[in-house]
């Protein structure tokens, strides 16, 4: 896979006149032969896919966040216009920092905030609660029965009187814990989002949306009042505006890498024509995603990174073999061409493996991560050109530096003589080969393997930390997040059961009565801090109408006197049920959002509908159905993430064995490339054991990007080690002349790529530093396990004894 594979020598063409042009392929003729033009292509294909890559929007969709196809979500979106601001909701805490919320001066700003908020486009105005929005409504006991009314008094005037009344209305709506805080100190303002934004038709810009909201909202934010903004569409905001930083990053990512490609050739021109090719790929890629309608969003903003990544460490390939036939005396004309003669089928492999590697993503039914295995598989698609055609074309007209081109040759004579710090690491590693050392090797391996696959078994799916745990924990979204939670005794993290009955159905007796017994069932659920449901309120209101008598708080069988108190409720509280009576949800507020949580409220929502569900048959009867709320989507998606990793290691695993079968044609070299892979995929999930990280949608695509990268390893030491086997070398003569051959690119290539990566570890987006973690330790032990495992491996299963048969030359 490398410039060096050995071949039946290429002669030394010092004059381009002498050189047969109608020598190789018709692709290779095709393209020397008209280099100019491809040049052309490439300067007007750059220019074109710039201008459409400018144009390309950061977003991200709620919906494209959750597996559309899950049963759980298919009820969400069936029953969402009867379940209003039970899905994507802004929370907004407004708080007096120098009193309570029953100042005059706090209520002035309060209403002026939330009439602002109000006017926003993409809010719900219809579902939207605070102290100001006449559907937060009280309701008392009287002798005459259950009386109510808006919260805040329709005669509010800010003087003494109406303080009190206000005062009165918030104790007896019940609301101290939900909508006012704990401490009065503060109080909370709930907007549920449209998904599609009211005057253009569009899906809701969340960039945009939050910045408004900090323009707007935050501007309260003073001496004596503070602003806490939670939600979905904040969190997505805050990483969209944390994009901008991670554009630094980039520059930095682009920098180091280039600077381990100089310190491997020390060519400054080459060096720059790769990082400007491998520039010129993530600008094709940027530039087709918005052509094709796609929109980065903050989940696969690592497509760019690894595409430059890629692209720069693997035409490292085509400027060594350059490097070492112009040392040689070849022209730089013949030298481009011979590079391209030798690498061009290797290299498309190479890409094809990462290809098939990303694009196993799209079994896992999220859009977002198949909208990144798709985008992934273009962007490595395009270094097919850019990568195989670009870099030797480029330098046929450019060449290399003369004392880089002789650097080179030296440094690979001295190494093949046995010289230097390189050929003594080499050294080592051929003990490998021997019994002892693949036995120490293995065992070892294997000690490793054991271990961390005992500690992986800890991996949790789903978040680990409360908040954000996408961002940093003293970010000022999980600040406020801290503030929220501290105060209010209903947190934000909602997990809806829809019980579906016909209509009017909800009102039976049978179907309250159900609804009861699982809201009792999830109150004494750990995690759980409290539920709200049609039928809590029903007996409540049951008690009211009969005088708030403690013996009346039950659930009557008199179906006059439920029909009594349920209408009662649906005017107290219009979202406690739709209008027709037949979707009412049963929402239970949760402690946190962490996998063991959710996992303990689906297993106990799950067991009790499978218990009283109605015969799918039964039309009349009464379902429980999951799931809505933050919490509840959540959940659905955890279970996509758990039963799409299987999915996805069938998958990419099968699929690589596949590549690496046809390329070398031999069950046991496949064997041996296989393993090392196997392997570093437990470490890393060990290690996020070890980090606190959960696997989610967020990280779960490290895997199959860092087995899609790090076959190429394999590739590179077994394709020269086999073709040196099946001509009669030993194992040990056949992995030496591999190293020597392919060791220092191999190197190179672990080595930029984790350059590439490694500077997201500093990123404001925790997440992406967690990926950034994560990829460096695959990049590098894929690296490692490679040069190490081959060896060890190759001495039980790739016969030193014998040629190895049936093995394909790269």
């Amino acid at each position: 896979m490398s410039s060096s594979t050995p071949q039946a020598a290429m002669p030394v063409v010092p004059d381009r006149a002498d050189f047969d042009h109608r020598s190789g392929n018709l692709l290779e003729r095709l393209v020397f032969n008209n280099r100019i033009w491809v040049l052309l292509f490439v300067a007007v294909a750059t220019l074109v896919l710039g201008f459409f890559a400018l144009k390309l929007k950061v977003n991200a969709s709620f919906e494209r966040m959750i597996p559309a196809s899950s049963p759980y979500i298919q009820n969400y979106f069936k029953y969402r216009d009867e379940l209003p601001g039970l899905g994507n909701t802004l929370r907004i805490v407004v708080e007096n920092k120098s009193g309570d919320i029953y100042d005059p001066a706090y209520l002035a700003t309060l209403q002026k905030l939330n009439d602002t908020l109000y006017l926003i486009p993409g809010i719900d105005r219809s579902w939207m609660k605070s102290l100001w929005m006449p559907i937060v409504r009280w309701r008392q006991v009287t002798e005459e029965g259950v009386v109510g009314g808006p919260v805040m008094p329709p005669d509010y005037s800010g003087d003494a009187a109406s303080i009190e009344k206000l005062r009165a209305n918030i104790a007896r709506a019940d609301i101290i814990g939900s909508l006012v805080a704990n401490d009065q100190r503060s109080s909370m303002i709930v907007a549920p989002l449209l998904e599609k934004h009211p005057e253009t038709g569009q899906p809701l810009d969340y960039g945009e949306l939050s910045r408004t909201l900090e323009e707007k909202i935050r501007a309260f934010e003073d001496a004596d009042t503070g602003v806490y903004i939670v939600g979905f569409a904040k969190i997505v905001g805050d990483l969209i505006a944390g994009l901008r930083e991670v554009m630094v990053f980039f520059g930095f990512s682009v920098a180091i890498a280039a600077v381990f490609v100089w310190l491997y050739t020390r060519c400054v021109r080459s060096t720059l024509l790769l990082v400007a090719a491998a520039i010129s790929g993530v600008v094709w890629l940027l530039g087709l995603m918005h052509l094709l309608g796609y929109e980065l969003d903050p989940y696969s903003i690592l497509v760019p990174f690894l595409i430059f990544a890629i692209g720069l460490s693997h035409g490292a390939q085509k400027m060594n073999g350059i490097l070492q036939d112009v040392g040689r005396g070849t022209h730089k004309y013949v030298a481009a061409r011979y590079t391209f003669r030798r690498l061009f089928l290797p290299g498309l492999t190479a890409l094809l493996t990462n290809i098939v590697g990303f694009a196993v993503l799209v079994i896992i039914d999220i859009p977002v991560i198949r909208d990144l295995a798709i985008t992934t598989s273009i962007g490595v698609t395009v270094l097919i050109f850019t990568k195989l055609v670009l870099i030797p074309v480029a330098l046929s007209y450019i060449g290399v530096s003369p004392a880089a081109a002789k650097r080179a040759l030296a440094e690979e004579a001295e190494v093949v003589q046995g010289k230097g710090l390189l050929a003594r690491l080499w050294s080592g590693l051929d003990r490998l080969t021997e019994r002892r050392g693949a036995l120490i090797a293995i065992a070892a391996s294997a000690l490793v393997t054991v271990v961390t696959s005992i500690v992986m078994l800890d991996l949790r799916i789903g978040d680990l930390d409360p908040g954000a745990p996408e961002l940093r924990p003293d970010s000022r979204y999980n600040r406020d997040n801290a503030y929220v939670t501290s105060r209010y005794g209903l947190s934000s993290d909602q997990f809806v059961v829809i019980m579906t009955t016909p209509d009017d159905g909800c009102r039976l007796y049978g179907a309250l009565r159900l609804m009861d017994a699982l809201a009792m069932t999830l109150r004494e659920t750990p995690g759980v801090q409290a539920t709200r449901s049609l039928a809590e309120t029903t007996r409540f209101l049951t008690a009211g109408l009969a005088e708030g008598s403690g013996k009346w708080l039950a659930l009557s069988r008199d179906q006059a006197i439920t029909n009594a108190a349920v209408g009662a409720a649906m005017i107290a509280s219009p979202d406690i049920t739709n209008t027709a009576c037949s979707v009412t949800p049963l929402v239970a507020y949760l402690a946190d959002h962490k996998a063991d949580t959710l996992a303990r409220v689906l297993r106990v929502s799950e067991d009790f509908a499978q218990r009283y569900n109605a015969a799918p048959e039964d039309k009349e009867g009464t379902r429980f159905l999951l799931a809505a709320g933050s919490a509840g989507i959540e959940a659905a998606t955890n279970i996509e993430v758990q039963d799409g990793i299987l999915k996805m290691y069938l998958a990419v695993y099968g699929a690589t064995a596949v590549l690496c079968l046809l390329t070398f044609r031999s069950v046991a070299a496949t064997v041996v490339a296989m393993v090392p892979l196997v392997i570093t995929t437990i470490i890393c999930k060990a290690l996020m054991v070890w980090l606190g990280i959960g696997l989610k949608v967020a990280t779960l695509p490290v895997i199959a990007v860092g087995v899609g990268v790090g076959v190429d390893y394999a590739l590179y030491l077994l394709s020269v080690q086999i073709a040196l086997q099946r001509r009669g070398a030993t194992l040990a003569q056949a992995y030496r002349r591999s190293l020597d051959f392919t060791g220092r690119v191999v190197a190179l290539v672990g080595v930029t790529m984790a350059a590439g990566v490694i500077t997201w570890a500093w990123s404001p987006i925790k997440f992406q530093a967690d990926m950034g973690i994560l990829l460096t330790f695959m990049f590098l032990w894929n690296m490692l396990g490679a040069l190490v495992l081959i060896p060890a491996l190759s001495h039980f299963l790739l016969n030193p004894r014998r040629p190895v048969h049936g093995a394909a030359v790269a």
